[in-house]
């Protein structure tokens, strides 16, 4: 059973970009009423696709060096990160069955 990794800037690239599987990237912060709503979602995805996928969260207000890399308008934001690249993102509240297909559909072609 895998588990959502919280990481800074400093993490990032060693937790994401170095990672040889898939990376969940969730951005959030303490204040986002949102992001407490799509927090168990991200959780039941590191459960759910932990075999083929890493679930990392990064915290937008503390880590702005990543934050603006990844052009983060808004939070809860999702980036699905592979080899290196931005294969897919999202923004605002997303609901358990419409991140599973998020996440079926990108990680498919994987």
């Amino acid at each position: 059973m895998s588990s959502v990794i919280t990481i800074t800037d400093a993490e990032f690239e060693t937790e994401v970009l170095k990672s040889s599987h898939p990376v969940l990237v969730y951005f959030w912060a303490s204040w986002c009423g949102p992001c407490r709503l799509v927090s168990p979602s991200v959780a039941w995805a590191a459960e759910n696709y932990g075999d083929r996928l890493k679930v990392v969260k990064i915290e937008v207000d503390a880590n702005r060096e990543t934050v603006a890399k990844y052009k983060v308008e808004g939070v809860p934001a999702l980036r699905l990160i592979k080899d290196n690249q931005e294969i897919a993102s999202y923004e605002g509240a997303i609901a358990k069955p419409k991140l599973a297909s998020f996440l079926d559909t990108h990680l498919s072609s994987c």
